[in-house]
């Protein structure tokens, strides 16, 4: 009924919502920014363009397959039973449906802003060399197949939810998306780029960043943003709220810390962007921890996070799988790590406050089936998009420049007193010096 709306609660909700829905254009600066001047705005488009496919398919079934009660096999719900949003937003009576004092509409609202950057966080794995066209279409494809079944099996009574069957051995905790999210999307990260193959001249010419500013700018407003994704997850404007902030900002400075120091030691100084991933290594990891761990906890967490993930971002030189922008190193391995780690550092359950070995099997199961689906249902939209539409941009467009040749645009107009795009002649061509700060680097 309208009056029993919970008006603090209906606030705290909408802002968080606001606050998540910025995280995906403070994504498209910190991903353009990452990527080569020639392709910036191609890199930012790709994060636009899941805002508009997921906004748009979320209403038509995306909830009713995240949250529907009519679960199918536990693993996705009926996309038909509130198509449209149909019997969401008011009752016969015209009165606002209302759960716990929130409208419906409301956690609408907000859950779709994490199926847009879930979504958004897969393209920085493909930046340079992918179809506009093919990756819209992934988009939409992927949020049906792979997230709003993940959601649904996470948060919607599903079978990773502790209704499911591993309920009976602890509770699986996944506070605000380590699995559905950062494990979700890293995976289907790594799928694409062996999919897809690497960037032409991948490990042999430089391709470093082209604006660090823009890289740390993007980071900070993703730090910004994640406050609303993850105390936001508390679903009302209380203590819990309050520890999820808390952790957030603890495991997030611990771990641009942790990248830092790995850089120091590794490569002899510490980089802007190093502190950059730190960050965003850092949120990932405490986002399915953030209302289970306490502040001291998630100093480790984030600690190990960011030097996990600034050792993991070489690995692709090690085994040939061009991930353009980190994706698979910061948020699988982050996402991994943090969900994992509740084992150890839950406060009621793990292994470190007393609890038993259930909630650390626990979590290395939910971690084990997010991996194999996403996986799986990537591979399967990746093949067909290549044999139907193609993932691959011409070669010559490629190289030129994709913003050009794909956008018919130029992020910087007037560089060295001349068209860059319009030549086909940028930076990038020639190898870049070999600092910390390129990709190389890492390596």
């Amino acid at each position: 009924m309208e009056n029993a709306i919970d008006t603090g609660t209906t606030a705290w909700i909408l802002m968080s919502a606001s606050l998540v829905l910025l995280m995906t254009p403070g994504l498209a600066l910190f991903y353009g920014g990452m990527a080569r001047s020639k392709s910036v705005l191609n890199m930012m488009m790709m994060s636009y363009g899941a805002l508009g496919v997921v906004g748009v398919i979320y209403v038509l079934w995306g909830w009713s397959m995240s949250y529907s009660s009519e679960s199918i096999l536990g693993i996705v719900g009926n996309p038909l039973t509130y198509f449209g949003l149909a019997d969401t937003i008011t009752d016969s009576a015209g009165n606002y449906i209302v759960s716990d004092g929130l409208p419906t509409i409301v956690d609408v609202g907000f859950q779709v802003t994490f199926a847009m950057i879930t979504v958004a966080l897969i393209s920085g794995a493909i930046a340079d060399r992918a179809r506009f066209g093919t990756w819209l279409v992934f988009a939409g494809l992927w949020a049906t197949f792979a997230y709003f079944p993940m959601a649904h099996m996470v948060w919607g009574g599903g079978l990773l939810s502790d209704e499911g069957p591993f309920g009976s051995i602890a509770a699986p905790i996944d506070f605000a998306g380590g699995t559905v999210v950062h494990i979700n999307a890293g995976v289907a990260a790594l799928v694409l780029a062996l999919v897809i193959g690497a960037r032409k001249g991948f490990g042999k010419i430089g391709m470093k960043p082209h604006n660090l500013p823009l890289v740390m700018t993007g980071a900070g407003l993703l730090w910004f943003g994640w406050f609303g994704f993850n105390a936001g997850s508390a679903y009302a404007a209380d203590g819990v709220a309050g520890l999820a902030w808390v952790n957030t900002t603890t495991a997030t400075a611990a771990a641009m810390l942790g990248w830092l120091l790995v850089e120091r030691f590794r490569d002899g100084h510490a980089t802007s962007l190093g502190a950059a991933s730190g960050i965003v290594a850092g949120l990932v990891a405490i986002t399915p921890a953030a209302g289970g761990v306490s502040p001291v906890g998630a100093i480790p967490l984030g600690l190990i996070a960011g030097a996990l993930s600034a050792l993991a971002v070489g690995l692709k030189y090690r085994f040939g799988y061009d991930d353009s922008l980190d994706v698979v190193g910061v948020h699988l391995v982050s996402g991994l790590w943090g969900t994992v780690a509740l084992g150890f550092l839950a406060t009621e359950t793990g292994l470190f406050y007393g609890g038993d070995f259930s909630q650390l099997a626990v979590q290395i199961l939910i971690a084990l089936v997010a991996l194999v689906f996403s996986g799986v249902v990537t591979l399967v939209i990746a093949l067909l998009l290549k044999v139907t539409m193609g993932w691959r941009v011409d070669e010559d467009v490629e190289v030129a420049g994709i913003d050009q040749g794909v956008h018919a645009e130029s992020a910087y107009d007037f560089t060295g007193g001349g068209r860059l795009a319009a030549s086909g002649t940028t930076r990038e061509s020639v190898p870049a010096p070999s600092t910390t700060t390129s990709e190389e680097a890492r390596a």
